[in-house]
């Protein structure tokens, strides 16, 4: 596995790959890799001849006061996974070699972005879809994988592609659950042990939803109610950052979720903000 820190580098070793005839994967993360990072690189190592992976701990999507300087790092370990699942370049800049000192130019989608997480994180999108924009334009992958669990993310970046006109495959990979449900996360290491115990109900409460929609109780506001009440009763270091019954693809709110329905939720506990996602009819 090559690695590079350089944007100019990895430019040009993907510009030659290209130029050979080979179709190139792009697995974008800040690291730390944990189970569903290494499905992303698995897919991405069955569906092109080259498989690039970043790792990129991009500041530009921390707000004040958030975790970038805090944010786990362990650069060594997650060059040893990506060796390990077939990357064939690792991409690690530091942010001096991604942004000039004078950088002003900034990708948005604002209809996407301005709920769900973008409540309580305004600049956070504006920073994921820059950096992936410029990812984009330095690999230029026939594919790029993402996570579900970071719903919000993937279908602002599918929006982006297509309103760009981005010739690349924005594909979505499941989540990639603990034995108990909850979903992998790099931030999951701050969760105190008594959080931990706790924190799978996020994923409980959005199939409590789950199940009584298929029984016919349809209503978001009444499917709410009984999600707060279950997190209340099972979850109660957990503070509700939102709880929101949404279309999957536009992100606006589902008037009825009959019809289908993503129910997205954050959680912030002592020092870590879980995000979790349900998608149902």
């Amino acid at each position: 596995m090559e690695t590079c820190t350089s944007s100019q580098a990895l430019q040009e070793r993907c510009l030659s790959w290209r130029q050979s005839g080979h179709s190139i994967a792009l697995v974008p993360t800040m690291g730390y890799f944990h189970a569903g990072h290494e499905e992303l690189m698995r897919r991405g190592r069955a569906l092109a001849g080259k498989l690039v992976v970043s790792l990129f701990v991009n500041p530009t999507q921390f707000g004040p006061g958030e975790d970038f300087a805090a944010y786990p790092r362990d650069a060594a370990r997650d060059a040893a996974v990506a060796s390990r699942l077939g990357a064939d370049l690792l991409f690690a800049p530091t942010p001096e070699s991604m942004y000039h000192p004078d950088h002003s130019t900034w990708v948005e989608v604002p209809d996407l972005a301005a709920g769900l997480c973008g409540l309580s994180r305004p600049t956070h999108f504006r920073g994921v879809c820059t950096v992936v924009t410029k990812l984009f334009m330095l690999v230029q992958p026939t594919v790029a994988l993402f996570g579900e669990k970071d719903w919000q993310q993937l279908a602002i970046i599918r929006r982006m592609a297509r309103d760009l006109s981005i010739p690349v495959d924005v594909r979505g990979v499941p989540v990639v659950r603990e034995a108990d449900g909850l979903a992998l996360s790099s931030r999951n290491v701050y969760l105190t042990p008594e959080e931990r115990a706790q924190a799978p109900h996020l994923q409980k409460g959005l199939a409590l939803a789950a199940g009584m929609a298929a029984k016919g109780e349809t209503a978001p506001a009444d499917l709410a109610r009984a999600v707060r009440a279950y997190w209340a009763a099972h979850m109660p270091l957990g503070r509700e950052d939102y709880l929101s019954f949404v279309h999957p693809d536009s992100l606006a709110p589902a008037t009825d979720a009959a019809t289908p329905t993503l129910a997205a939720a954050a959680v912030r506990f002592s020092r870590a903000r879980l995000i979790d996602n349900l998608l149902f009819a």
